[in-house]
């Protein structure tokens, strides 16, 4: 597969395959959860690509809000795995250490914008 040149589509895509080898042990009664966690990490990037592709500043600016918004749903529900020991806090680190990435470049695309 062909590198990406977007950063921010590398970090969601690593967040993906990530979360998808970490949460392979989920328990039955919690799988609402990582189908929630899994939704959301496509949703981050559908969205990063439609924002990556829109020319228009405002709607650029509105679909960088909603990544960060989507980003923040996605760590809360990660945090909810973590405070309910289905995740450990290697675990919960290693994803946690993505997700931050993904902010702090999202942050930096919207203040290249302005």
């Amino acid at each position: 597969m062909k590198e990406e040149k977007f950063q921010v589509i590398n970090f969601i895509r690593k967040l993906i395959i990530v979360i998808d080898k970490e949460l392979s042990n989920f328990p039955k009664k919690d799988l609402e959860l990582k189908n929630r966690i899994r939704i959301n990490s496509y949703d981050l990037l559908e969205l990063c690509y439609e924002a990556n592709v829109t020319e228009n500043l405002e709607n650029k600016k509105r679909l960088l809000e909603k990544i960060i918004a989507k980003i923040k749903i996605l760590d809360f529900l990660l945090n909810l795995c973590y405070d309910k020991m289905i995740i450990n806090n290697k675990k919960y680190v290693k994803i946690g250490n993505r997700i931050d990435d993904i902010i702090k470049y999202t942050s930096g695309w919207m203040k290249s914008i302005k």
